[in-house]
């Protein structure tokens, strides 16, 4: 969980991973997970701001952030075995 705290996120949505040098680009959205999960909010949580910020609503918000999450696992900055509770 280190890795994930240690990104360096620009309100732009330039992400920058110090550990490997990587670079990445996240919306809006993206930008308010990565937030959310830097923090340690569980699902719930992060789902509210995203309903809160972004006036949406239904499934796909949860399909997001395991879509976020996953890539963050093939990446190698959370465990492979992470999940939002």
């Amino acid at each position: 969980m280190q890795r994930l705290k240690d990104l360096a996120i620009s309100d732009t949505g330039f992400v920058f991973d110090p550990f490997s040098g990587a670079t990445f680009t996240a919306n809006a959205s993206a930008l308010c997970i990565l937030d959310g999960l830097k923090r340690g909010e569980a699902r719930a949580e992060i789902v509210e701001t995203l309903k809160t910020r972004f006036d949406l609503c239904g499934g796909d918000l949860l399909r997001d952030i395991d879509e976020l999450v996953a890539s963050l696992r093939l990446f190698g900055i959370v465990p492979t075995d992470f999940e939002v509770q």
